[in-house]
């Protein structure tokens, strides 16, 4: 590891050499590439120079303990050097994490679709109840959440909802939430008091921008009819509702929640072109999943990876064997704690690897 942190010390110094030129004026994309390289490597280098400080004065110590005759002086040393100890384990672990290759697209914003799985209208009505618990995590986390489709039954479940949550670091806490999301309860309809099971699907992609995605305009079919839903009077008397659908890839995409056929295109594009990013996205993660076996689950939709149990008032995370018993609290939005230990978790497969 010392030899990488050397080589990464080494090229830091490099890229703060040119910066110190007037590249800037000369080739700007040059200049925005290093300053980019500048910010990620700073951390890093920060906390090897701290490393290596504490180790020159772990070794000075050393000295003092075996050359020095007065007794204030050793133990002075002995003092700084079991301090200098401390602070090369904590800097040692500090290192490491930095080391940890990030995901460039942690900081995106995402859009997230929930649907309906088995268990009927059931089924429905925990995706509504997950819904809104993602819009208040959303909003403890100072989010934005802007709602793009949404396919409603009379009881007030949703067979699906797509929408939108912007700010920093979304996707970094949203992306382990892709997969099958299980309930157990009793059904407000069941007579005899019996346990149901249902399910839904719950996929997180993270936006994508102009240049991640080139869409052919040949390539995509527009579609307008009149909206319907909880809309207002206007729905039923214009048709300001969209549907696009890629005709490659044969993905179609709708939003109708606008009053304006142009927003409601604008929104459908975005998430034309967000669906058609997270193929790539999707791929990549399986792949770096199958190669390293250093991640928990980001990519597979048809994964089990959380049971919601009513009757015990227990939720669990099935992929690292976490049972919380708060569940009120869960559906209310505070699923920090779930999101963090997964994390958690994910960082130690990922650290392990490197090591």
């Amino acid at each position: 590891m010392n030899d990488r942190l050397n080589d990464l010390y080494k090229h830091y110094e490099e890229i703060m050499s040119e910066l110190n030129t007037d590249i800037a004026s000369r080739d700007v994309d040059r200049y925005k590439k290093l300053m980019k390289e500048q910010v990620d490597l700073e951390p890093i280098v920060l906390a090897y120079k701290a490393y290596m400080k504490a180790e020159k004065l772990e070794q000075e110590s050393l000295s003092i303990i075996e050359q020095e005759t007065d007794k204030d002086m050793i133990n002075m040393a002995k003092e700084d050097l079991a301090n200098a100890k401390k602070e090369k384990e904590r800097l040692d672990e500090e290192i490491k994490l930095l080391l940890i290759p990030k995901d460039e697209l942690d900081d995106r914003n995402i859009i997230v679709e929930i649907r309906q799985g088995a268990g009927g209208d059931e089924a429905a009505l925990f995706a509504a109840e997950v819904y809104r618990m993602y819009v208040s995590y959303a909003m403890s986390m100072n989010w934005t959440t802007t709602l793009l489709s949404l396919n409603e039954i009379g009881i007030g479940g949703f067979k699906e909802v797509i929408f939108m949550v912007n700010g920093k670091g979304a996707y970094s806490k949203f992306k382990y939430e892709t997969g099958v999301h299980r309930v157990q309860r009793v059904p407000e309809t069941e007579s005899s008091g019996r346990i149901h099971t249902s399910t839904i699907t719950v996929s997180v992609m993270p936006e994508a921008e102009d240049v991640d995605v080139y869409i052919n305009p040949a390539d995509v079919q527009m579609d307008v009819y009149r909206a319907s839903g909880a809309g207002g009077q206007h729905v039923n008397k214009t048709s300001s509702a969209v549907r696009l659908t890629h005709i490659p890839t044969g993905i179609v995409v709708a939003c109708q929640e606008e009053r304006s056929q142009q927003q409601n295109r604008e929104k459908a594009m975005k998430m034309l072109r967000t669906k058609l990013y997270d193929i790539v996205v999707s791929e990549k993660h399986m792949k770096e999943a199958k190669e390293k076996h250093d991640q928990i689950g980001t990519g597979d939709r048809s994964e089990k990876i959380r049971t919601y149990n009513f009757p015990q008032g227990r939720v669990t995370d099935h992929r690292i064997g976490l049972t919380l018993y708060k569940i009120n609290e869960i559906m209310n939005g505070d699923i920090n704690e779930l999101i963090e230990t997964i994390i958690s978790a994910d960082r130690a497969k990922k650290l392990a690897n490197l090591e």
